[in-house]
Formats: structure tokens, C-alpha cells, sequence
């Protein structure tokens, strides 16, 4: 690897890592959950419903460790949780409506605040790079 693109990968990452900081202190909706507890609301919003074991392999942590997540999740009423109808060992988990108003609010306070700073601060020719940005920036994610 040459250096100039070491040298691109740690602005991005450090960069990347700046902007979700930012991003979570412009919700005070989302605050009281943790980055992992974030994602599997809307893991679970995408999908509607997932056995555990799903969530932790989406997640890439251990089922105990998602355990932990749903039992928070439950006890905020953000989740709901029922046998399943073809083998009853087996939970499925969804989004309760308590948890789909909060991921809604979260994602809405922080594209607030997102929209107003794209506004204050871009021209339309940084818009358009910022949208030619977003297609690299998925390319990348997409990178195994």
C-alpha cells in the first residue's frame, strides 16, 4: 500500500469515527442506547422479524451478548418477544411500536440536524460531491 492512501485511510477513519460521534450527541432520543442496541432496532425494523441468533450473527457478537441487548431492549418496551409457531424452543423477536417511534425520532433528529448543517455550510458543487462521496463510501462498506 502506498503511503498517500495509508495516509487517506486514517483521515477517513478518523473522520468517519468524528461524524458518529457528532451524530450521537444530536439525538438525545438515542442517548440512553448504546451503538449496538441502535442497530438491532433497525436490524430489526429491516427485517421485521429475527431469532437471536440472527441479531448476534448481523451483529457479529455472541448470542449471551445479544441476550444481554433484548433483555434491555425488552425492559424499555422497545422489542417484543414470541415463541415461535413451528418450534416452540425458538424466539422471534420484532420492534414494538415504542421501538419503532424511538429508531423514527432518533434517525429524524439527527437528519435534522445533518440537513441544516449541508445547508449552512455546502454549495451545490460540495453537495454533489458529497453525493459522488456516498457512492465510494459504499463501495467501500460493501469491501469484504
Amino acid at each position: 500500500m502506498d503511503k498517500n492512501t495509508r495516509q487517506l485511510a486514517a483521515q477517513l477513519r478518523e473522520t468517519t469515527t468524528r461524524l458518529v460521534k457528532k451524530l450521537r450527541k444530536q439525538s438525545l432520543t438515542g442517548e440512553k442506547l448504546s451503538l449496538t442496541e441502535r442497530s438491532t432496532i433497525a436490524l430489526l425494523d429491516q427485517h421485521g422479524q429475527l431469532l437471536p441468533s440472527e441479531l448476534a450473527s448481523m451483529e457479529k457478537i455472541t448470542t449471551q451478548s445479544m441476550s444481554q441487548i433484548l433483555n434491555h431492549l425488552l425492559e424499555l418496551g422497545y422489542i417484543n418477544r414470541e415463541p415461535s409457531k413451528t418450534d416452540k424452543r425458538k424466539v422471534i423477536i420484532s420492534l414494538s411500536d415504542a421501538g419503532r417511534e424511538v429508531l423514527y425520532r432518533v434517525r429524524n433528529e439527527r437528519e435534522e440536524w445533518l440537513y441544516t448543517a449541508i445547508s449552512d455550510l455546502c454549495t451545490t458543487e460540495d453537495r454533489a460531491s458529497l453525493n459522488n462521496a456516498l457512492s465510494l463510501l459504499k463501495k467501500i462498506i460493501e469491501h469484504e
